[in-house]
């Protein structure tokens, strides 16, 4: 290959990397990457009984705690 394709091959990828760059940034400060529903949105469409089992488990590890601490 000739240095004038190398160089033009390198060109055109500086280019298109710099504009991907870019684009990124401006993704990034208009909040396209922010998901503020998130979790609102898991537990919307969450089973009855999937909500009962977290709560019974946060309560057993409640319990738990409570159990390991016990100052004598």
């Amino acid at each position: 290959m000739s240095n004038w394709i190398i160089a033009m091959m390198l060109g055109v990828s500086i280019f298109l990397g710099s504009i991907a760059v870019v684009a990124l940034i401006w993704a990034i400060k208009k909040g396209q990457f922010d998901d503020e529903e998130k979790f609102l949105n898991a537990v919307k469409f969450d089973g009855v009984e999937d909500l009962n089992d977290a709560a019974n488990l946060e309560r057993k590890k409640e319990e738990l705690r409570k159990k390991a601490y016990k100052p004598e």
